[in-house]
């Protein structure tokens, strides 16, 4: 069976600020060594298993150019745009939807543009796990993270170790961020993975899934796969699309669903949900700094230090984020990061939106 993939590529990176911006978010930055854009990673790492023609991009009419620039071999048909957010499940439903209307049926990987993985093999070996459980029946498919310490800001999965097919566990059910001591109870049974976001279904499986549990949503999707290729595709996509239900396909279907399952990935995976993650990602000195660009540290430990042009001198720091760019700089608690989002808010009620 052909094998497809859809990366999702809306998001903001609010949590970035200030290099993720509106017009530039953290999806099509760097943040390795490599060069290389983590959407480009995302694609590059799975063009074994997916001809570059069925690789498709959700994103929004903002970020087309960009994905036309990074990923030049996306034929341009496949650069989904939506006209606004309407969160997951409605994006996976437009993928699904395209997919369907090029091929009978096909295995679809869903996956995320600002994730990175270290162990492309074993990532590669996974996926393909996954796509051979998907292929059997009409089974819905996710892949969860072998959790290394106890994260409270990650849903879980609970499957059950008895159940098995192949290298695949039923899910028994999906559960919420958890508080710190739940996240160690978690951790301690050995029966829980972090939920990544990243799925694998037949097509067919997951617009039945669509039909039963989002029918409305489902009914919207037809239209707009009605209007594919035509001359009134955009006009279609842009007065249905805003109608369909915002929800995840977490909540919309994959908490509903039966024939659920789950392969433990353990390849290295990160997120990258705020700046924290620079940590895990680059080598630190012998301070546990993270230092980048035009900076110089005087007895200063456990920092995040990116620097633009200008000189930044740290003296005396600890567990502090400093991000310096031409126009903002940002100065930051190691524990408060996800305030910065506040920043973001602020500017918006100040006018200021040049620096969003």
């Amino acid at each position: 069976m052909k094998y497809t993939a859809l990366i999702m590529a809306g998001g903001r990176g609010e949590r970035f600020w200030p290099r993720s911006r509106k017009n530039l978010p953290k999806q099509f930055l760097s943040f390795t060594d490599s060069g290389k854009t983590m959407i480009q990673l995302t694609v590059e790492r799975i063009l074994p298993l997916v001809d570059i023609g069925d690789v498709y991009v959700a994103t929004n009419r903002d970020y087309k150019s960009l994905v036309k620039e990074q990923l030049p071999g996306i034929p341009d048909a496949n650069i989904l745009c939506e006209p606004v957010g309407r969160n997951t499940a409605p994006c996976i439903g437009l993928g699904a939807m395209h997919i369907s209307a090029k091929y009978d049926d096909a295995i679809m990987m869903v996956l995320a543009s600002d994730h990175l993985i270290k162990d492309t093999d074993r990532f590669r070996s996974v996926v393909e796990s996954a796509c051979e459980v998907a292929s059997q029946g009409n089974n819905l498919v996710t892949i969860g993270i072998k959790p290394n310490y106890p994260e409270t800001g990650y849903g879980y999965i609970k499957f059950l170790p008895d159940e098995k097919n192949e290298d695949a566990y039923r899910v028994d059910r999906f559960v919420e961020k958890p508080e710190i001591e739940v996240a160690r109870e978690y951790l301690k049974s050995g029966d829980y993975l972090w939920n990544s976001g990243m799925f694998v279904w037949k097509v067919s499986t997951v617009l039945e899934a669509f039909k039963g549990f989002l029918p409305s949503t489902y009914k919207g999707l037809l239209d707009i796969k009605a209007s594919i290729g035509k001359d009134e595709e955009d006009k279609v996509l842009e007065e249905v699309f805003p109608t369909l239900e915002s929800i995840s396909v977490d909540y919309g279907i994959m908490e509903k669903a039966e024939s659920i399952y789950t392969i433990p990935g353990d390849f290295g995976w990160d997120d990258v949900g705020s700046w924290l993650a620079v940590s895990r990602i680059k080598s630190c000195d012998e301070d546990n700094n993270i230092v980048n660009g035009n900076a110089v540290v005087i007895d200063t430990k456990d920092c995040i230090i990116e620097a633009s042009d200008k000189l930044i001198a740290a003296v005396g720091l600890k567990d502090i984020i400093v991000v310096d760019t031409e126009d903002a700089t940002l100065i930051c608690d190691k524990g408060s990061t996800a305030d910065i989002k506040k920043v973001l808010a602020k500017l918006r009620d100040g006018k200021k939106d040049k620096y969003l």
